[in-house]
C-alpha cells in the first residue's frame, strides 16, 4: 500500500529571500489550474523545438494532440503526485512525480511560467517534488530532458542531479539525470 503524499510548506524550502512567497500543494491532474499550466508548458517546449528544428511554431492541431495524449493520470495517488506552485497565491508552475518501481520515482513536467521565472520558484518546486518522491518511498529520482532545454539541465545540475546513461526511450529524451534521495 502506498503512503499518502504530504507536501511540506514552501517556506521549508526557501532557498532565496523571494522563495518565502511561494507555496506548493498537491492538485488533481485534471483540474482547470493544471490544464492551464500544462497548456503553457506544452506550448513552450513544443514551440521551442519546432523553432529550433523547423523555424516554425507548433501547429494548433498537433499541440491539441500532444496535450490530449498525456493526461497526467499517472501523476496521481497512489503511485504519483502532481504539485502546483503558487507565487502570491497565483498558479505559476507544476511538477509531477510517479513511482517506476518501489525505490525509483520519475520527475515529470517541471515548469514555471515564463513571467514567474527568476523568483526562486523552480528550486522550491523541485524540492517539494523530491519530498513527494520520498513520501512515496523513492530512494532516487530520475528524469530525462532535451538538449535545447539548457535552463532545465542547469537547474538539475545545481540541485545535485547527475547526468547518467540513457534511462528511458522516448523520442525527445537526449539527457538523463539521477539523484539519490537517501
Amino acid at each position: 500500500m502506498t503512503k499518502p503524499v504530504p507536501v511540506a510548506p514552501a517556506a521549508a524550502h526557501a532557498l532565496a529571500p523571494e522563495a518565502a512567497t511561494w507555496s506548493v500543494t498537491a492538485e488533481a491532474y485534471d483540474s482547470d489550474v493544471v490544464r492551464a499550466l500544462w497548456r503553457a508548458y506544452y506550448t513552450e517546449v513544443s514551440d521551442r523545438w519546432y523553432l529550433l528544428h523547423e523555424g516554425r511554431v507548433t501547429e494548433p492541431a498537433e499541440l491539441e494532440r500532444e496535450i490530449a495524449a498525456e493526461t497526467g493520470s499517472d501523476l496521481s495517488a497512489p503511485g504519483g503526485a502532481l504539485l502546483v506552485a503558487r507565487y502570491g497565491g497565483e498558479a505559476a508552475g507544476s511538477a509531477g512525480v510517479r513511482l517506476l518501481d518501489a525505490s525509483t520515482a520519475e520527475l515529470k513536467r517541471v515548469f514555471v511560467r515564463e513571467d514567474m521565472r527568476g523568483k526562486g520558484g523552480a528550486a522550491v518546486l523541485l524540492a517539494a517534488a523530491e519530498d513527494a518522491a520520498r513520501a512515496l518511498g523513492a530512494e532516487r529520482v530520475i528524469l530525462d530532458t532535451r538538449t535545447d532545454l539548457v535552463e532545465a539541465r542547469a537547474l538539475y545540475a545545481r540541485h545535485g542531479y547527475e547526468e547518467t546513461e540513457p534511462l528511458t526511450e522516448r523520442p525527445y529524451a537526449e539527457h538523463w539525470f539521477v539523484k539519490k534521495l537517501v
